[in-house]
């Protein structure tokens, strides 16, 4: 019980640490590259045995222009991992998989009828 618990917490500093590093990669690719303003990422989900890291992206545009992006990523991926290996003091890196997070825009809309029954008084 207490391992699993220490586990839990191994792992998420784990990914902690990698949402942290990519995100500064990213941001470093995204003024380099214009085409890429708009896309975010939204989360980082380390796999059990640590060997894939599943990155959640997001555009304000929605899911085309990341569709039309996500080759572009692609191609950043190999300096990503490198700048994670000079970060980490772990021996492997793991690889990246670049996935678009649907979960947000339903969130906003969300947020967004809250919102308007709160103006309403409704609420």
């Amino acid at each position: 019980m207490a391992g699993e618990r220490v586990r839990a917490i191994k792992q998420a500093q784990r990914e902690s640490f990698l949402l942290r590093e990519i995100s500064s990669s990213f941001l470093r690719v995204m003024q380099d590259n214009p085409t890429l303003q708009g896309v975010y990422i939204t989360r980082v989900l380390l796999s059990s045995d640590g060997s894939t890291c599943t990155i959640y992206f997001h555009s304000n545009k929605g899911a085309e222009h990341y569709e039309e992006v996500k080759n572009m990523l692609i191609l950043y991926k190999p300096s990503i991992r490198t700048a994670l290996a000079k970060a980490s003091s772990s021996r492997y890196v793991p690889q990246l998989v670049f996935r678009y997070a649907e979960g947000v825009e339903q969130q906003n809309r969300v947020n967004d009828l809250i919102e308007n029954l709160k103006k309403e008084g409704k609420l």
